[in-house]
């Protein structure tokens, strides 16, 4: 009597079985594809075989179904879940961190090959440690990014607004236009006499200036 109710009991057991909704004219071969594409549905079975020593062996159609709700809430913008999760990795690290660094120190002095060993794959795990936190605050705080603006005329002509153009003075050329307005717009003025070598220059004689050999004609 006993053994026909766990046989029963085996029977009614569920856990194992993944549960989904048919869609409206999808053929079994369709659904069961469908079903062994999802993410969640491969998650949930490897979450429930790890977790069965812990857990006794979690609904695997539940965990499916939370893993499709957590993925439709990030898909929203709500990333509480992701902060939790590699906050928690982080400290579990950490915990790994600390184990290893005390068997290294057990180790020393009596196996130095096991006291590297646990000291190197301390250390690995504390760089983990580090990148997962540094995932977390990357994923708080996203930093800014700086793109080059690339403008591409017609032809083989490539103009890069970059670094170059942020560091030109945009007044430069104002300046310069201010500068021949001035020059530009100056009244002529006649040399002074406070300066004899500054006097205003003559007419060129041209039969003088030639050695007396008469006026310069065109050819």
């Amino acid at each position: 009597m006993t053994t026909k109710r766990k046989a029963k009991a085996a029977k009614t057991d569920t856990r194992h079985e993944l549960r989904f909704t048919r869609e409206h004219g999808a053929d079994d071969a369709t659904v069961h594809a469908r079903a062994a594409l999802r993410p969640a549905t491969s998650a949930a079975v490897f979450v429930q075989s790890y977790t069965q020593p812990l857990f006794g062996g979690t609904d695997l159609t539940a965990l499916a179904n939370e893993l499709v709700a957590q993925t439709e809430a990030i898909n929203k913008g709500d990333l509480s879940q992701t902060d939790a999760m590699l906050f928690a990795q982080a400290n579990a690290l950490q915990a790994v961190f600390y184990e290893l660094l005390r068997r290294s120190g057990a180790n020393m002095g009596v196996n130095l090959q096991a006291t590297d060993t646990y000291m190197r794959l301390a250390l690995k795990a504390q760089s983990q440690c580090r990148a997962t936190l540094e995932t977390l605050a990357a994923i708080k705080n996203p930093p800014v990014v700086y793109a080059r603006q690339a403008n591409i005329a017609h032809g083989h002509q490539q103009v890069n607004n970059g670094d170059a153009r942020a560091r030109e003075n945009p007044n430069q050329s104002n300046e310069v236009l201010e500068v021949h307005e001035r020059l530009e717009h100056r009244t002529p003025q006649t040399a002074g006499f406070g300066d004899p070598a500054m006097a205003t220059v003559g007419p060129i004689n041209g039969s003088e200036d030639a050695g007396g050999q008469g006026p310069l004609k065109p050819q």
